[in-house]
């Protein structure tokens, strides 16, 4: 089996289990007694583990290499499942849901994402990443929106003894990777490149913190609490936006060879923010969809293409440190506003994180394009 192979079918395991837990957790939490509150700062704790295993991946994956790496968030997570089917406590909950690493959001972030795209950086050739790093996604978002379709279909227990029995696969497909390292380094601090990852850093630092506004299980609690609307119906939005989202993948690879990487990612995600906003003000819950759904067509065109750039422009040897503090920026900024959102849904409009969040992106759009816009990459991609 070869090394992409084995983490396409990784991702697609593991973003499985994404997507029932992502809409499953915040309804769970608050029929065990959290309000808006409550979920809004769970889900800040959820992103903070996250971070904490994207800073703490790094240095074992250049040392020990890929496999070691990865094999020890697949035991983390096996351990997250078990926690989740012996205690409904919701603090339990939410430390499962941290050191499992559990996506809460449309998009996965985190240490997993980290390591596995510099394994298929290293795997193709820089012409065929885009395009591969395009199905990597597209094959996560398929299998969440899958993951999203049966959240109602099955106790909550039932669903947290897959997410443990597919950790353990996970477990499986990643001893099928390389054991070495590719290579080792000291310090981001000694790269070339170390003064562009920081200014990459901080910009998807922005982006993440707008998107902190908008997650998945945040918008799930929304239309739950503004339309009433059932778990089960969650289930077949979310299942519907998943497969949508994945559609677009398709046309990123292609979009980025006649556009340019840079110019993808922002003309994109700065159409789609439009949409976001406007859900704010979508008089029921049809309208409500129909804008995610148009906003999910266009939003993660970015995200194979914002991977690529930064696998190219910078040396091979610095890719464990560009990928993991890339992330590592995003998520902890992503924190941060969960728990700002949930304040802001209890005490002004459950609406008015759709336009923070839309606002903030379209800033991010503008500040990329103008930072970046004569910036090449190294390889052709």
């Amino acid at each position: 089996m070869s090394p992409v192979t084995a983490v396409l079918l990784a991702k697609s395991l593991r973003t499985f289990c994404y997507g029932f837990l992502g809409i499953l957790l915040p309804v769970y939490l608050a029929q065990h007694g959290m309000d808006a509150r409550g979920v809004g700062a769970a889900v800040t704790c959820t992103l903070i583990g996250s971070a904490a295993l994207t800073w703490a991946v790094r240095r074992p994956a250049e040392r020990f290499g890929a496999r070691a790496a990865l094999g020890m968030l697949a035991a983390l997570s096996a351990l997250s499942g078990a926690l989740l089917i012996v205690s409904d406590h919701p603090w339990v909950v939410v430390l499962a849901a941290m050191i499992g690493n559990v996506a809460v959001g449309t998009g996965e972030t985190g240490p997993f994402l980290s390591i596995e795209q510099v394994v298929i950086a290293r795997a193709v050739s820089a012409s065929r990443r885009t395009t591969v790093l395009s199905f990597y996604n597209l094959v996560g978002y398929a299998a969440a929106g899958l993951g999203a379709a049966i959240v109602g279909l099955a106790a909550p227990r039932v669903l947290f003894a897959i997410f443990l029995a597919v950790s353990l696969a996970q477990a499986v497909l990643y001893a099928r990777l390389p054991g070495v390292a590719v290579t080792r380094t000291t310090s981001v601090a000694v790269g070339a490149s170390s003064a562009l990852i920081r200014r990459l850093a901080a910009l998807f630092a922005l982006d993440s913190f707008a998107g902190g506004f908008v997650l998945q299980s945040l918008v799930a609690y929304f239309l739950h609490e503004r339309y009433g609307l059932r778990l089960e119906t969650l289930g077949q939005i979310f299942f519907g936006a998943q497969l949508v989202t994945a559609a677009s993948l398709l046309l990123a690879a292609r979009a980025a060879r006649r556009f340019g990487l840079l110019n993808t990612m922002v003309v994109s995600h700065l159409i789609s923010n439009v949409f976001l906003i406007a859900i704010a003000a979508a008089p029921a819950a049809w309208a409500a969809v129909a804008l995610l759904y148009a906003r999910q067509l266009l939003s993660q065109m970015d995200v194979p293409t914002r991977q690529a750039y930064v696998m190219a422009v910078v040396e091979d040897h610095e890719r464990e440190a560009a990928a993991t503090i890339t992330t590592l920026w995003r998520t902890v900024a992503q924190a941060v506003s969960p728990t700002v959102t949930g304040w802001v849904m209890a005490s002004i409009a459950l609406g008015a994180p759709f336009v923070l969040g839309g606002g903030l992106k379209i800033v991010y759009d503008v500040i990329l394009w103008a930072t970046f816009k004569d910036v090449r990459p190294r390889e052709l991609t």
